[in-house]
């Protein structure tokens, strides 16, 4: 026969602290299913527009039976060895990119120094200077991408010797500073102040234990 069962249950303020911590670790399980590092893709993004750097895109199908165009970013993390970021686009010059990062992220010297190189090494190539990075293997780390350099000159002069080192290592900077950016943002949105506010905008509720109820 059906019988009728009461739970008491409880908002997440109610509950005492270890409870609280039952309820976020629930939480943090399953919070992270959505695409939470679509601002820092799209961050991201604009950098690399200005920087110079066209970024290849896959086509990701929706459930709808549509399709959308999806940069082609990638990463793992955060705690173990060889985690990181890498990506996978064409580089060419961007004039006044210096400028324009600086206007765009005027409290990131990380970003400033690398377009700076950038700046002057295409300078003593006469702005001819390209890049394609390509993703190889299994891991997503910068040394994951593949970087080829090479100076598209009218009359078939070679790049200078430090070319190709300083392409490669501001490429391979820029990605590792998207993965810091992406650590970042989880942490904080992993953090307890944001893991509280979500569950309480979402009204869930709680065992004494701290355990989801239903």
């Amino acid at each position: 026969m059906p019988e009728i069962i009461e739970t008491i249950v409880y908002q997440l303020a109610e509950l005492d602290e270890a409870a609280k911590d039952k309820a976020r670790a629930w939480f943090r399980e399953g919070g992270f299913d959505h695409d939470w590092y679509d601002a820092v893709y799209a961050d991201f993004v604009r950098i690399c527009t200005i920087l110079g750097i066209t970024l290849e895109t896959r086509t990701i199908r929706l459930l709808s039976g549509g399709s959308r165009q999806e940069p082609c970013i990638h990463f793992r993390g955060f705690w173990s060895q060889g985690d990181g970021a890498c990506f996978e686009g064409r580089y060419a010059y961007a004039r006044g990119a210096s400028a324009k990062i600086r206007a765009y992220a005027p409290k990131d010297t990380a970003l400033h120094d690398l377009a700076d190189a950038l700046q002057t090494v295409q300078g003593r190539n006469f702005y001819q200077l390209h890049a394609q990075a390509r993703h190889r293997g299994h891991y997503y780390h910068e040394y994951c991408m593949e970087i080829a350099v090479e100076r598209e000159s009218p009359t078939g002069q070679d790049m200078t010797a430090e070319a190709e080192g300083v392409v490669i290592e501001a490429l391979r900077d820029l990605a590792r500073w998207l993965y810091c950016q992406l650590e970042r943002e989880y942490e904080y949105q992993s953090s307890d102040e944001c893991v509280d506010q979500a569950i309480t905008a979402n009204a869930y509720t709680f065992t004494e234990a701290g355990r989801r109820f239903g």
